[in-house]
């Protein structure tokens, strides 16, 4: 079983915080879809914490916000 350490943690949630923040000013200058795979990345990294920390909460937004933001992203690509 993998072993996370706190040191491990901290750097996910904040380069997880840090893509969300970029991922958010992209979405105010409409770079879409870039935005999407960017939040998408952020939230897979929150779902991670959360699971680490077993807060449920926090796994219940950010795993529908990865099943949103794959919905997106398979939506772009199913357009072709």
């Amino acid at each position: 079983m993998i072993k996370f350490d706190q040191p491990f943690v901290w750097y996910m949630k904040w380069a997880s915080s840090l893509t969300l923040i970029v991922a958010m000013i992209m979405t105010t200058k409409n770079m879409w879809p870039y935005n999407m795979f960017l939040q998408c990345i952020g939230v897979s990294g929150w779902l991670v914490v959360s699971i680490i920390w077993n807060d449920r909460a926090l796994i219940v937004v950010n795993a529908v916000a990865v099943v949103i933001f794959l919905n997106g992203i398979f939506q772009y690509f199913a357009r072709g």
